[in-house]
């Protein structure tokens, strides 16, 4: 099904910020991993799992719309630590979560439901990984860092 190429080419923008979170997310998983922290390794794993899904999602849909899937580096947030780590998580996710809203916009405008409803989908995830980012970030401010560390292994 063709579509235009305005729709093809904010898709594979949203892709490439997929792969990019898949490959963020792995890294920051195995480094906390390595630290000995299996709770936050659990959950920043199931994150990347996550995006791998919305990039294959995204993959299908350019592909039924007779587009080329492209990927464009973007840069990753590699952090050191694990305030850092929840930090670089949270500023990505509500950047997703801005540019999916611009993605599900511009879809409707184009009239294209399938994309708005596939981007809809998606953000609806998204959002739910900026909700997990911030109870963290609440958490280590309310126990204090040590002590949200201790739940955390």
């Amino acid at each position: 099904m063709k579509t235009n190429q305005a729709i093809i080419d904010s898709l594979n923008e949203r892709l490439s910020e997929e792969i990019s979170a898949v490959s963020q997310y792995m890294i920051h998983a195995e480094m906390l991993a390595n630290w000995g922290f299996d709770k936050l390794h659990e959950a920043i794993e199931k994150h990347a799992m996550d995006e791998m899904h919305h990039a294959k999602w995204l993959i299908e849909r350019i592909l039924f719309l007779d587009g080329n899937p492209t990927v464009k580096p973007v840069h990753l947030s590699i952090a050191t630590d694990i305030p850092s780590i929840i930090k670089h998580g949270l500023i990505d996710e509500l950047d997703a979560v801005e540019k999916y809203n611009q993605t599900i916009a511009f879809a409707l405008e184009q009239h294209d439901n399938g994309t708005r409803d596939l981007m809809a989908k998606i953000l609806n995830d998204e959002e739910h990984h900026v909700d997990w980012g911030e109870m963290q970030e609440t958490m280590m401010t309310q126990m204090g860092l040590e002590t949200y560390l201790n739940t955390q292994v």
